[in-house]
């Protein structure tokens, strides 16, 4: 199968390393080459600790970069693709317009996936002459290590592409939950009020972020705790989906304020070097 994959950041390149192990040819296209190059890297060295840990074997290893191409061209990424999957940032308007030139180059049968995490997957949906091929697919980060897709129907969504789509992840690996168009979905709204109160935790001085995410692994078997986690997703991802679901919800997921003092400061978390930890080359330099 002919896939695309809009994005080689982080969730990007994680997501066509996914599909290419699974053994579909995939296109990873991004806005400049050294994006592109960047996300090549990113699932080769991805692939490479793989070997090294005994998980991936060299020939798979070979294989999947094989069957793995970067691009700029939009138009020639996804012209022949029987999938593409959406993973450019967080913003309705950014979506809907990749989505709109998508549409005008894709084959008529293609269908259209978004890794939004929060954002509704109905009016994006809305973007496309066929939207009852549409369908969210919220990857977790990392994709390549992280089993859980949350799969959401839009209101135009038909069963056939949530088959597809199901079937396909799947086969890939992955365990797949479906939702209906909600806002934050299941796993958002989940999560992110779970992250805010324990950042409202930090705020108050009941712990050090450290403490308290040590509890919720410990005691709640969290692979994660929510400090860390929102570190990995981006402080500002984080933030923009709060604001959304306060609009969406009320007032229940107001942002808390030292995550707003954190995104005007730039500390993003890992993407930055600092959030509620310290990091370099995506490691916690300050793990006690």
């Amino acid at each position: 199968m002919q896939t695309a994959v809009l994005g080689a950041g982080s969730m990007g390149h994680g997501i066509a390393q996914v599909l290419a192990m699974a053994g579909h040819d995939v296109t990873m296209r991004d806005v400049d080459d050294e994006r592109v190059q960047a996300g090549l890297d990113s699932v080769e060295a991805n692939l490479s600790k793989g070997v090294d840990l005994g998980k991936v074997s060299e020939a798979d290893r070979e294989a999947t970069l094989d069957r793995l191409a970067g691009a700029t061209d939009l138009d020639a990424a996804v012209r022949d693709a029987d999938l593409v999957v959406e993973a450019v940032p967080e913003e309705m308007d950014l979506k809907r317009s990749v989505f709109a030139e998508v549409d005008d180059a894709a084959p008529a049968d293609c269908v259209f996936a978004t890794n939004t995490s929060s954002l509704s997957v109905t009016e994006l949906a809305s973007s496309v002459s066929h939207p009852e091929r549409f369908v969210g697919a919220h990857f977790f980060n990392p994709p390549h290590l992280m089993d859980l897709v949350e799969v959401i129907r839009a209101e135009q969504t038909d069963d056939d592409t949530e088959a597809f789509v199901v079937d396909l992840l799947e086969e890939a690996g992955k365990t797949c939950v479906v939702v209906e168009d909600f806002p934050g979905f299941a796993t958002s709204r989940l999560g992110v009020a779970i992250g805010a109160e324990a950042i409202r935790m930090v705020e108050q001085g009941v712990a050090e972020p450290a403490a308290i995410d040590r509890a919720m692994v410990e005691g709640y078997n969290f692979p994660v705790g929510p400090l860390e986690l929102t570190d990995r997703v981006g402080l500002d991802v984080r933030l923009h989906i709060l604001q959304y679901l306060r609009e969406e919800l009320g007032e229940r997921f107001h942002p808390p304020a030292l995550l707003k003092r954190k995104v005007r400061a730039g500390k993003l978390g890992v993407k930055s070097g600092e959030g509620f930890y310290r990091w370099e080359d995506g490691e916690r330099v300050d793990r006690d």
